[in-house]
């Protein structure tokens, strides 16, 4: 009984699991627009995202962060990741980035994914 209600659990659970990774190669196409500010291995109008998963917000060295940003306390794992990337203006008001927001969540798991393969 024990294994069959485990074995219930994780067959529930395990598609869900599956459905939050993100695919890098389409997150890389779909990270087309962020290169207008965003580099790897350099900043530019934004921060260097090499590493930037798992990261503590505002700390890439070089860069000027806004206050708002700052005073977050975020640290960029895949949840914050995800709503920056929904609504960054929602999750950090007062955040300088201009950027509105991905609407589709599938792309925004691709674009953690591609972030997650910059180390």
């Amino acid at each position: 009984m024990r294994y069959s209600m485990l074995g219930a659990i994780v067959a529930v659970l395990f598609p869900l699991a599956a459905q939050a990774e993100g695919d890098a190669a389409a997150g890389e196409k779909a990270f087309a627009p962020c290169k207008a500010c965003h580099a790897f291995g350099k900043n530019g109008v934004g921060p260097n995202l090499t590493g930037v998963v798992g990261r503590k917000a505002a700390s890439e060295e070089g860069y000027t962060y806004s206050a708002a940003l700052k005073g977050s306390g975020i640290t960029w794992d895949e949840a914050n990741l995800h709503e920056w990337l929904k609504n960054p203006k929602a999750k950090v008001p007062g955040t300088k980035m201009v950027f509105a927001g991905y609407p589709d969540d599938k792309k925004i798991d691709d674009v953690i994914a591609y972030l997650a393969s910059k180390k």
